[in-house]
């Protein structure tokens, strides 16, 4: 829940007015982020997922390696031609 939202157009606006209340406000949503990167009991770890300051099991398609593998290869195929067109132009 940002200021972001005055940018969006009145549809977004009524969704944000009906469902506001389930959302986080800034510190909430920095809350993981800022625990994660600063707490001494979590130096050094690495490759975990957080959700609300506590380690959570990611979804199967997040330990899904052969998905990784593709996504991976998609993302550099994305970046490579990125390259390229910015060389041409």
């Amino acid at each position: 829940m940002t200021n972001l939202f005055k940018h969006y157009g009145f549809l977004m606006k009524i969704l944000k007015f009906f469902t506001g209340i389930l959302w986080k406000n800034v510190p909430q949503g920095a809350a993981t982020t800022c625990y994660v990167a600063l707490h001494p009991s979590l130096k050094g770890v690495t490759g975990k997922y957080f959700v609300d300051c506590n380690e959570f099991k990611p979804s199967a398609y997040a330990r899904d390696e052969i998905l990784a593998k593709r996504l991976w290869d998609f993302s550099n195929k994305i970046i490579n031609a990125a390259e390229i067109d910015v060389k041409v132009s």
